[in-house]
């Protein structure tokens, strides 16, 4: 089925389903003087412009295929530019005061255990509302808590267990069974976004192996004090090209240099309690615009 993206206020709004295209047409606001656009098209066009799409019947003439094209550029003159289809870096907005008050929500609901799955989930759906990224208006998260249930639980009883029994062998064990929980919880997150409220059909491809790696090398990098900043950095690198069912390619362009001195002025601001949320913010903020889409193989 045709997806299709339309212009408002100088930003692309989209993709939408057919029919979803067709109610937006019917209430009106999708209207004869908006351009749009769907694959096959060569440019950006008024919707009047297209045979049968405003009064249904025909569809619009078949040309290259490929992204959205720039508005203001090589399309609609006058429409505001777009940046090329969807390339950019991400960004990140969100209000001090809603952080403070969703984190200490957040901070009880794990302290109380019990609810934690349905916290966790409730703040991911809001973090990822604020996450903005080129070409995928209203980014949100989809997942349920249920899916967290057995994981969250299971581990709690498997640790409370091998509390008992003491042994340093399933203490590591356990240390070995919380990562590959956390490469589950990437897994299914990165699975669970979508754009204006269709999936985007992300998954996260690294394997387990991988992630065991690269999680023992970082705390391994610890003890440099000051390694563990390009292990990160090389370990985002490694997450990102590991996102895949996106056109655009997702790069990390973030150095250890830089994430090292942000981190050390980030520990210095944090012992003061009050930054945390400005300091919180603008980390995520940085690691947002380390963070871009570009077409695949142009690096």
């Amino acid at each position: 089925m045709a997806s299709w993206f339309y212009a408002s206020e100088g930003k692309q709004q989209g993709p939408f389903a057919e029919g979803q295209f067709r109610d937006l047409i019917a209430q009106g606001v999708v209207r004869p003087d908006t351009l749009v656009w769907t694959e096959g098209m060569a440019g950006w066009q008024k919707a009047a412009e297209i045979p049968g799409l405003i009064g249904g019947g025909g569809a619009p003439p078949m040309m290259p295929a490929g992204g959205p094209p720039m508005m203001g550029g090589g399309g609609y003159a006058g429409a505001g530019g777009y940046g090329g289809a969807g390339e950019g870096s991400l960004a990140v907005d969100f209000g001090i005061l809603e952080f403070t008050w969703r984190s200490i929500a957040l901070l009880i609901g794990m302290i109380f255990v019990l609810p934690a799955p349905w916290v966790f989930v409730w703040y991911t759906q809001w973090i990822v509302s604020c996450v903005k990224v080129p070409g995928r208006p209203n980014l949100s998260f989809t997942g349920n808590a249920m899916t967290l249930v057995p994981w969250y639980f299971g581990f709690i009883v498997l640790a409370i267990a091998i509390s008992f029994i003491g042994s340093q062998l399933l203490s590591n064990l356990l240390f070995i069974v919380q990562i590959v929980l956390y490469w589950l919880l990437i897994k299914w997150m990165v699975a669970n976004l979508a754009s204006n409220g269709q999936p985007l059909g992300l998954s996260f491809t690294g394997s387990i192996w991988a992630y065991i790696g690269w999680s023992l090398l970082f705390a391994i990098s610890i003890i440099t004090i000051i390694g563990w900043a390009w292990v990160a950095a090389a370990q985002m690198r490694w997450f990102c090209r590991s996102v895949e069912g996106t056109r655009r390619e997702i790069v990390f362009k973030g150095s250890g240099l830089e994430i090292l001195w942000r981190g050390i002025v980030a520990a210095i601001l944090c012992s003061f309690i009050i930054p945390i949320p400005w300091v919180y913010r603008w980390i995520m903020n940085w690691f947002a615009s380390q963070t871009e889409l570009a077409p695949r193989g142009s690096l």
